[in-house]
């Protein structure tokens, strides 16, 4: 018998003894990544946004001041979460508070322990990508916003967020797919996943590289599942690749402009 051969059956051993286990580890991978990615982009975005807050001379010193506060402790907040491997974040966040806060501060869920250090890693990451893309949307586009009576908060949720919004959707949706891989960490904390599933199997089997196999060929099918979902999803964004005028006084409708059938004559 070959060790291909071999390997098959293997695989199917472990798939017939586990396959619940398996299925109930993507299951949590797949919520944690999905929520913790909903939450890391709101926090990216919060951030991204008090990051290009214009600021003058003639702005008051109070509001200068505290400006420059927030945005020093996002930038510390970015460079922390960045520059941390997340299993240390996973270890610091579960077992470290307890520690050296003498138990004052606890998590009793490893759901919320996890959720949190992976969308707080997630924030960091999309703090930039977010300051990135609405620096990214021409400047003509706030020019025009103001010039009709906008307010910041007006064109920035309006014209800019929304544009921005398109810009960084690869990034979303690469950080969502970096998630379903980067929530194996969270097997150091105790989280079930699909990681923690694997090594359950491997520790009762000891059939470590046919388990390795189910978990590789696990993960890839789920994020080349991501991968075409999040390219429709831009697809969808960038709308028809050409459009029809219409308008509705026939009077002044030219005749090489067709009228929507849905509008009144």
């Amino acid at each position: 018998m070959g060790k291909g051969t071999q390997l098959l059956i293997d695989m199917g051993k472990l798939w017939e003894r586990y396959g619940d286990s398996y299925l109930k580890g993507i299951q949590s991978t797949l919520i944690l990544a999905l929520v913790a990615t909903a939450m890391g982009c709101l926090i990216g975005f919060a951030c991204g946004v008090l990051n290009t807050i214009p600021t003058s001379p003639k702005s008051h010193p109070v509001n200068r001041f505290t400006l420059t506060l927030v945005r020093g402790v996002i930038r510390l907040y970015v460079e922390v979460f960045r520059g941390t491997p997340m299993v240390l974040q996973a270890v610091f966040f579960y077992y470290g508070l307890p520690y050296v806060t003498n138990n004052a501060v606890k998590f009793t869920s490893v759901w919320l322990a996890s959720i949190l250090v992976v969308s707080i890693n997630t924030g960091a990451y999309m703090t930039e990508s977010v300051r990135g893309g609405i620096l990214s949307v021409d400047p003509g586009q706030r020019e025009g916003a103001k010039a009709v009576g906008m307010n910041h908060y007006q064109s920035m949720i309006s014209v800019i967020l929304p544009q921005a919004l398109r810009n960084i959707m690869p990034q979303i949706g690469n950080n969502f797919i970096i998630n379903i891989k980067d929530t194996s960490v969270m097997f150091i904390i105790g989280f079930p996943d699909f990681f923690a599933a694997h090594r359950a199997a491997t520790g009762a089997s000891y059939l470590y590289f046919p388990s390795a196999i189910v978990e590789m060929t696990g993960y890839l099918s789920l994020t080349l599942i991501a991968s075409l979902l999040l390219r429709w999803v831009e697809r969808l964004m960038d709308g028809k690749s050409s459009y029809d005028l219409m308008v509705r006084d026939t009077l002044v409708t030219p005749a090489d402009i067709q009228r929507h059938p849905k509008l009144p004559d």
